[in-house]
């Protein structure tokens, strides 16, 4: 059984972790010079990468209870509680987030021009939602942030966007509600059949009846599906990507996706265990056709932006094939394919923020031949494209390769399809490169383009001593999440066990 350790180091860091970008927020609004505007939101940015250094570093990898715990009553009639606390599989994304926001204000430094210090905001107040996500402990706290985060999110894609924004937003608004709707009956459902609680930690250990966990399992899994997203709750993504500003786009293919994975991770699977395992087949099969179709969608892409958006669809299948394959190769595997894919698609995404300022298109064809202009863009986008094909020695591999090891040890088939997916990756991928970088320049408008600024590089570094840090020491991540996985793992196996019947039935279907 799960506990909540209290916090141990004397000072609430996972609320700072929350309310310091909304305080950054605050005081924004007093603000009415757009430099000034920049530098309050990067400075806060900065120190909320800060506030992660301690998480990080006392943060105990050998155990699997919830650590840096946090819980005072909010509304007692209710049994709501400000509970929050974060373990193996939550700590790297809080980590993650933090990074990623920094990166995303400096790329916006001089792209965003129009109401930058509503953009600023923008961007700090989804930081704190997106925190708040990951570590919320009770049902109604993490629902509050799940749909806190839409908000900015439209706003950064319907004001900032290109030119189809309006559209572009009011798509991806509609699909997450839509589901998030659908996840709310779900959880009032799940409240008052457990008696009226929306502690997380004591609702892994309900006995849900097994119908009762195939609904809540659907209703849930409606809301997850949507932004994780998997085939063929996809549509929106490519949308969204394309109109949305660089910012936009790397907190939503680096953080906001991941959230889909890390809520079967957290809820979907606790609570409805026998569930999980009967709809199993159905999810495994699911994700290996969106990584052959978000992988052949590439392929037809002449649009940059898209084509990596459409690759987040494919790579986004790897992470659910390796979490529902049950089996602990499976799951760190995704787990770790999670933070991987949030550093290689971010650095992408940073990629063509970078280009698009530059020559304002995203069409591939407007490029060719720009290694001999901009070398040292040309050097970074070749490690990113090595990393997002799983190149031994990056990270995009470890967190590939382990997922194929748990989907193989599941069903030797899922692994081998998922293996073609790998090889149209590398495919479009190569080809991506091959006529943005390379041959003569095709473009008259690229004979002056100019090379990655020392603000660029500064944003980009971090993402490459992750991309070669966890590539080449990925026992690092490993030892953060083992023990969590190992304990999610025993207790679906064990709950399901639990209900004879639950267990027959999914007996039945793994036998089919």
């Amino acid at each position: 059984m799960l506990e909540l350790i209290p916090n141990q180091l004397g000072f609430p860091l996972l609320s700072l972790m929350i309310f310091v970008p909304l305080a950054g927020a605050v005081i924004l609004l007093a603000v009415r010079d757009a430099r000034a505007a920049r530098w309050i939101a990067l400075l806060f940015s900065i120190a909320e990468i800060g506030l992660s250094v301690p998480l990080l570093a006392n943060f105990d990898g050998s155990i699997a209870h919830m650590q840096f715990g946090e819980s005072l009553p909010w509304i007692k009639d209710w049994h709501i509680n400000y509970r929050i606390g974060v373990d193996g599989i939550s700590v790297l994304f809080v980590g993650l987030t933090a990074l990623l926001t920094t990166i995303s204000i400096m790329v916006s430094w001089t792209a965003i021009q129009d109401r930058v210090r509503e953009f600023m905001i923008a961007v700090l107040f989804l930081e704190a939602g997106m925190i708040g996500v990951f570590v919320a402990l009770d049902l109604f706290l993490f629902y509050i942030f799940w749909e806190a985060m839409l908000i900015p999110m439209y706003l950064l894609i319907g004001v900032w966007g290109g030119p189809n924004r309006l559209y572009a937003a009011i798509k991806f608004f509609l699909y997450t509600l839509v589901g998030s709707v659908l996840m709310l009956v779900a959880i009032l459902a799940v409240y008052f059949s457990a008696g009226g609680t929306f502690d997380v930690l004591a609702l892994m250990n309900h006995p849900f009846g097994h119908t009762f966990q195939m609904w809540a399992f659907a209703a849930f899994f409606a809301a997850f599906a949507v932004k994780v997203p998997m085939f063929p709750f996809h549509t929106w993504l490519p949308d969204a990507h394309v109109e949305a500003p660089t910012a936009g786009s790397i907190i939503l293919a680096g953080i906001l996706i991941k959230m889909g994975a890390y809520g079967f991770l957290r809820f979907s699977l606790p609570f409805f265990p026998s569930a999980a395992i009967s709809w199993t087949p159905a999810i495994m099969t699911l994700s290996v056709v969106a990584i052959i179709y978000g992988a052949y969608m590439a392929f037809a892409q002449t649009d940059f932006k898209k084509l990596i958006a459409y690759s987040s669809v494919s790579h986004m299948g790897f992470v659910t094939l390796g979490i529902f394959a049950l089996n602990s190769q499976g799951v760190e595997g995704g787990l770790l394919q999670m933070i991987n894919h949030g550093v290689s698609t971010g650095a992408l995404f940073l990629a063509v923020g970078v280009i698009y300022e530059r020559t304002h298109t995203r069409m591939i064809a407007d490029y060719g031949g720009i290694a001999a202009k901009v070398p040292v863009y040309a050097a970074y986008l070749l490690i990113i494209t090595l990393s997002s094909i799983g190149l031994p020695g990056t990270n995009g591999f470890v967190g590939e390769f382990t997922i194929l090891l748990g989907a193989f040890q599941y069903k030797a088939v899922y692994a081998v399809i998922a293996s073609l997916g790998i090889i149209l990756g590398a495919g479009y991928m190569l080809w991506l490169y091959q006529r943005v970088a390379f041959g003569t320049v095709t473009n008259p408008h690229n004979e002056h383009l100019q090379d990655m600024n020392l603000r660029e590089i500064a944003a980009a570094l971090p993402l490459l001593v992750l991309v070669f840090g966890v590539g080449l020491y990925p026992n690092a991540a490993f030892q953060v999440m083992h023990a969590s996985t190992e304990n999610l793992i025993k207790h679906v196996q064990a709950k399901a066990a639990l209900a004879p019947v639950a267990a027959q039935a999914a007996n039945a279907l793994l036998g089919q």
